[in-house]
């Protein structure tokens, strides 16, 4: 039986118009910004661990004007704490250690878009991964026009940091799953 659950989130090079247009504008790439995760035990429903971490993009490697104000991670924080995106997956993988991964949409397709954009190879594999939004939908909550900074909220978890912080967001998300949890819903892993 699985006892806890990774969930995580990503920030990834936008500018305005990028998510309308799905980054589909010449130069424009989802090259991951930030991974943030927590790891939510399923039995007591409480946080035990988290893992931030800054990525520096190669493609774009500074940030839009845009990311800055929406997310709060500025070019100078990720000059000085960010890694390269090897680094960064590597260390997520293992933070996730044996336990499945989960996030509010398919934020696993960006890592592996990610790999494939940098030509990596070798690298550890996902852990099993479960799209959230589908069972949010599931258990009464429309996700269509949320984000996961949405979700603590919307289920009375007041928002606590930076919408768009991904560990924040991962936070928001966790408290979600928590309530509905709380209230009989059933996470299928």
């Amino acid at each position: 039986m699985i006892q806890s659950l990774v969930i995580f989130d990503l920030e990834f090079t936008a500018w305005a118009g990028a998510m309308a247009g799905h980054w589909l504008a010449p130069g424009q790439f989802k090259e991951v910004v930030q991974i943030g995760a927590v790891r939510l035990d399923l039995e007591s429903l409480a946080v035990t661990g988290s893992f931030d971490c800054l990525v520096k993009p190669r493609i774009n490697p500074v940030l839009s004007d845009y990311f800055e104000q929406l997310t709060g991670i500025t070019n100078a924080r990720l000059a000085r704490d960010g890694v390269d995106f090897e680094t960064a997956y590597r260390r997520f993988v293992a933070f996730a250690d044996s336990d499945p991964i989960a996030s509010f949409g398919h934020d696993e397709w960006v890592l592996e878009g990610n790999i494939r954009l940098h030509g990596l190879k070798s690298l550890p594999a996902l852990p099993a991964f479960l799209e959230l939004r589908g069972w949010f939908d599931r258990n009464g909550i429309e996700t269509k026009s949320l984000h996961s900074c949405d979700v603590g909220p919307l289920l009375g978890v007041p928002f606590e940091g930076q919408r768009h912080d991904a560990l924040c967001d991962s936070r928001s998300i966790a408290a979600g799953i928590a309530v509905l949890i709380k209230r009989g819903a059933k996470l299928n892993l």
